[in-house]
């Protein structure tokens, strides 16, 4: 058998790789990108009805985005990629990911195409989980009352949900990504239910180094959507230790001609090997200012006293709160 084991769940990454006798499954199908609250709470809604009904649940995603394919020019910038969108859907509870790779042909395939040949003839479905504004097949012609009409047909159940709201907050990946860019990161963190963050590498022959006051590692040019312009309070994970940092996202104005980049600061710095390609997570908690040209490199190194305080500061509230609140 060819799957991959992520989370200790199988992936199948292609028709091929489905057992002959998957089925009968529940399913949940979506792009599932960020998988916010709204996506987790489809996704465990699956996991639960197949619990309850003795069959396997499973999460029916796409490689790449299927915007990526069909208008590459303005594809949204990807909250997640691919790895660690497998490793989120597993923690939801459903018992395998099927991730199905998009491309022109499967672009054409009709919505009844789609629900006879893979969900019913494949993955043996008797139900799918939805939100409200699912499309699906060539065109994305098809939507939840057409996937309801195929239920019918071919005799699986349909559960719509509605959307999902936090703080008054209407879940979607688009309105993540608005906050994210916005570098609103707590409006972020309450829709997708933890801290945003990004994987990545440390900037090629760029290792830990010293730049005006604290140890500096630059992240590598990334792909994925990053929080607007600004200082952020952060969080660095280098290989398996986790340092409190502060970030600053942008061209740096300060300093004639360096360009973009994602600076992070390390404040409580011990010695840690960092090599070109070791993983990097940094972990966006709070947005401290926007990005600012000073007018001379003194000042900037005033502000990033402030800065420092008001991250430390930070840390200390949030350790006391997590003391006094363990639960």
């Amino acid at each position: 058998m060819t799957e991959r084991m992520i989370a200790t769940i199988p992936v199948y990454r292609s028709l091929a790789e489905i057992p002959s006798d998957f089925g009968p499954s529940i399913a949940a199908i979506g792009n599932f990108d960020g998988v916010h609250c709204g996506h987790q709470e489809i996704l465990r809604s699956a996991a639960s009805e197949a619990c309850e009904r003795g069959m396997r649940s499973v999460a029916i995603t796409f490689d790449p985005h299927p915007a990526q394919v069909l208008y590459p020019k303005d594809a949204p910038k990807l909250l997640t990629f691919l790895p660690q969108r497998i490793e989120l859907m597993a923690r939801t509870g459903v018992d395998a990911i099927f991730v199905l790779p998009f491309n022109a042909e499967l672009s054409r395939v009709t919505g009844h195409d789609f629900v006879r040949g893979i969900l019913v003839g494949r993955l043996g479905i008797r139900g799918i989980h939805e939100g409200a504004n699912f499309r699906f097949g060539h065109g994305a012609k098809a939507g939840v009352s057409e996937l309801r009409a195929f239920g019918e047909q071919f005799g699986f159940s349909v559960h719509v949900h509605n959307a999902v709201r936090v703080h008054n907050l209407e879940i979607s990946s688009s309105a993540v990504r608005s906050a994210i860019a916005a570098g609103d990161v707590r409006r972020a963190r309450w829709m997708l239910g933890r801290v945003f963050g990004v994987h990545s590498n440390p900037a090629a022959g760029r290792g830990i180094g010293t730049k005006l006051l604290v140890p500096t590692v630059n992240l590598a040019l990334y792909d994925g959507l990053l929080p607007g312009f600004g200082v952020y309070v952060t969080r660095l994970t280098i290989g398996d230790r986790c340092f409190q940092a502060v970030t600053n996202v942008g061209n740096r104005p300060t300093f004639e001609g360096v360009g973009f980049g994602v600076e992070t600061h390390i404040l409580n710095f011990e010695p840690v090997d960092l090599l070109d390609d070791t993983p990097l997570y940094l972990e966006f908690l709070f947005r401290l200012r926007g990005e600012i040209k000073w007018p001379s490199t003194e000042a900037l190194k005033a502000q990033i006293f402030k800065d420092v305080s008001r991250a430390q500061r930070y840390f200390r509230v949030t350790h006391a709160r997590r003391a006094a609140n363990p639960v």
